[in-house]
């Protein structure tokens, strides 16, 4: 992603970036100080920062010397891919596996940040509304951007779509004439008039596409933005507004509920429309296959198919809550599971209706048996807002096997609305992620509510975005609209309610800003290191090594690009061993 692309950025200020906001493995690329036409490839590694530097000839992009690119996206999209292509001399790997994404240039949402050509238009083209732009990263000149329109040409039975390239002189925007403070300014003037292309035709800034994607670490001036909408239109713009979007999507989620539907299983439905997609379900495989229904529970699979870095690192299943004559099918899937942590997020009357019934022993009752299933309660403790159960479950005629099952009940979550802090969500959501974590041969996390879609959806859409920044860093992108899309191609409905979706905003929002505040802190402490100090003396043992049939083509920049600073050694010498042993860079080339 061209994001990872930091315009006017010292070496100094990446290293303060990537250690505040990174983890290691983010990296960015930004304008070589000492070169100009060149850029520097800088990479967090465990608990430093490493610089190397990108040659451009003005032909081809290199790490002077290894494989060449016509463009410096596919050169850095190369290395992501190839993590044994960048090693030290030792063979230790330096890997770019998350980009640090610069901010965004503007909270507007018709900047979709990166989008490559081919992707706007698809977009557009599905909109099929013609003068219905959005504005995008360049991907051919990172630090320029274009803006991409659907036009009222028709081409194959498409309208035809026009790109028109917003050129970045220092701190100003243009089109080739007048220039503007901002990316907001210009669009803000070119809605205004039309704009004439080189061609001669004229094309219109009308209707604006707007992108759910936002930088996390600016979410909270996508929130202001929502609001501002929702305040200056009706109340139904903004947060409305995506939340409706989503429900139009949901009716194209054509997947089938069938084994819900048969006759033997509509009893264990607590509500008779709420049923499993049959592609997730989870399939209970202890039961006799005599008796039909004995395989059905109304349950999903969730795992976070947005992760896009090998497999996500948690599972869940969503549930609903126990029906009297379900709590052994729920056993069942627990043990099946081999699931060791439970959150439930209802209590089980509210409002003087049952929510889900206690499939734990009552107060004073020490163990109760559910089927073929024994459970004792051990311990229990009650938080602010929300109780931990300790559970042991055996089987009934073996007692010996036995598991031990964390059991969190937030008990703060208000029928049909949501918290008025996600403060103490966040902090309950810590703590189940602890204990699984504690239990690296655990099997999925169970959560379930009543319906076992709302609140359900609403807790894990919010622990999938937590964990992707947590992972990531605080400038990945995020998604909220699109994750709860993924999550509900996977159990139907989750996050019911508009409030809902707004709460998962706030409660991202609340967590960034406190991981801010955390890391601030943090590097207060730091002492600042100098630019490629982190190099220090392995700068002259760097190298690049080729297949025997390549040969170098500029010995001289080669090298200087290796040995850079070495006259700074006796300067270098003075630095703690631990700023010393960093990695020395070993290009491969295929």
């Amino acid at each position: 992603m061209v994001r990872w692309f930091h315009r006017d950025v010292t070496g100094l200020e990446a290293e303060a970036r990537l250690k505040s906001r990174g983890v290691p493995g983010s990296f960015l690329v930004r304008p070589s100080k000492k070169r100009p036409e060149d850029f520097t490839l800088s990479v967090r590694l465990e608990d430093s920062v490493t610089h190397i530097r990108i040659q451009n000839t003005g032909d081809y992009y290199d790490l002077y010397g290894g494989e060449q690119f016509a463009t410096l996206s596919e050169l850095v999209e190369y290395y992501m891919g190839e993590h044994a292509s960048l090693q030290d001399t030792e063979g230790h790997f330096i890997q770019l596996k998350y980009p640090l994404n610069s901010s965004d240039p503007t909270s507007e949402r018709w900047y979709h940040g990166y989008l490559s050509g081919l992707e706007a238009e698809r977009l557009l083209q599905e909109k099929g509304e013609p003068w219905t732009f959005l504005v995008r990263e360049s991907r051919s000149k990172p630090g320029d951007f274009v803006i991409s329109i659907l036009t009222a040409e028709e081409k194959d039975g498409y309208f035809k779509v026009t790109h028109i390239k917003i050129s970045c002189k220092g701190e100003k925007y243009t089109l080739g004439d007048a220039m503007f403070d901002s990316l907001t300014d210009l669009i803000d003037e070119y809605r205004k008039k039309d704009i004439e292309e080189i061609t001669g035709a004229r094309v219109y800034l009308k209707k604006p596409y707007y992108s759910t994607r936002v930088n996390a670490a600016d979410i909270e001036n996508r929130m202001k933005e929502l609001d501002k909408k929702s305040v200056e239109q009706t109340a139904k713009a903004g947060f409305w507004e995506e939340f409706d979007a989503l429900q139009k999507l949901e009716s194209k989620l054509l997947y089938d509920r069938k084994e819900g539907q048969k006759p033997e299983n509509k009893s264990k439905n607590r509500y008779k429309n709420i049923l499993p997609f049959d592609h997730t379900r989870v399939i209970l495989k202890c039961g006799d296959k005599n008796i039909p229904g004995s395989d059905y529970i109304n349950a999903n699979y969730v795992t976070n198919q947005l992760w896009g870095d090998g497999d996500p690192p948690k599972r869940f299943i969503a549930c609903q809550g126990c029906l009297a004559s379900t709590t052994s099918d729920f056993w069942e899937m627990v043990w099946q599971e081999n699931s060791r942590v439970i959150v439930m997020t209802t209590k089980e009357i509210e409002k003087g209706r049952t929510k889900c019934v206690a499939y734990w022993p009552e107060a004073g009752a020490a163990v109760k048996e559910f089927g073929r299933f024994q459970v004792e309660i051990v311990q229990e403790h009650e938080a602010m807002e929300y109780k931990v159960r300790s559970l042991r479950v055996s089987l009934t005629d073996q007692r010996e096997m036995f598991r031990n099952i964390a059991h969190y009940q937030y008990l703060s979550w208000p029928d049909h609305g949501v918290p008025t802090d996600p403060g103490g969500v966040l902090s309950f959501l810590g703590e189940v992620n602890r204990m699984q974590e504690s239990l690296p041969k655990a099997g999925p996390i169970i959560v379930h509510c009543s319906a076992g879609i709302g609140r359900t959806g609403t807790i894990i859409a919010i622990d999938m975005l937590v964990e992707m920044i947590q992972t990531k860093g605080l400038d990945t992108d995020i998604d909220v609209q699109k994750t709860i899309e993924m999550v509900r191609s996977q159990r139907s409905g989750m996050v019911q309610t508009e409030a809902q979706y707004k709460f998962v905003y706030m409660a991202i929002a609340q967590f960034i800003d406190s991981t801010k505040y955390k890391l601030k802190a943090v590097e207060n402490l730091k002492v600042t290191e100098s630019e490629y100090g982190n190099l220090g003396l392995n700068l002259s043992k760097m190298k690049v090594t080729r297949t025997p049939s390549s040969k170098p083509r500029d010995e001289g920049t080669l090298y200087e690009n290796l040995n850079a600073r070495k006259d700074k050694k006796e300067k270098v010498q003075k630095k703690s061993s631990s700023e010393r042993e960093k990695p020395r860079l070993s290009v491969k080339k295929k």
